[in-house]
């Protein structure tokens, strides 16, 4: 069973930085310089940790006026950057990161999440109450859709 919390030091945030290039820059092929943004500063970033304290899986809440000014809507934030290591896939670990966000979501103001799907992933969003909307599109060469729940 995963830990699961907020990123609380630098070394956890290396943590997190690592499964990224793990996960979409080595595995992906998502260019560097995409994948580590401006937005990384101002974020809540989790972060899952095995019982040994090897690192499982991260993602990121964007929220606030960072959020607002993505998304246009008040009360809106936005989930990114969701990785699990290969090791960690298709045990539950991804939606519990999912349910993590969420709260830390509610915790920051939101009343409603948006996210950047990969069009792989949809079946996986949509099983945790997310719901598509308006077409798919290009993002670092992969097709993704925009799909939001209510918080």
């Amino acid at each position: 069973m995963a830990r699961i919390g907020v990123v609380a030091s630098e070394d956890e945030l290396a943590l997190a930085y690592d499964i990224r290039r793990e996960v979409f820059v080595e595995e992906q092929n998502v260019p560097a310089e995409l994948e580590y943004d401006e937005l990384d500063a101002t974020s809540v970033h989790l972060l899952a940790l095995a019982e040994d304290g090897s690192p499982l899986g991260t993602g990121r809440l964007i929220h606030g006026e960072q959020a607002l000014a993505l998304t246009g809507r008040q009360g809106r934030v936005l989930l990114g950057r969701l990785a699990v290591v290969k090791a960690a896939r298709g045990t539950g670990l991804g939606a519990e990161l999912v349910r993590a966000i969420e709260r830390a979501g509610r915790e920051n103001g939101g009343v409603e999440l948006e996210l950047h799907a990969q069009v792989q992933a949809l079946g996986f969003y949509e099983r945790l109450g997310y719901v598509a909307e308006g077409p798919v599109y290009d993002d670092a060469g992969i097709p993704h859709r925009t799909m939001t729940r209510v918080l």
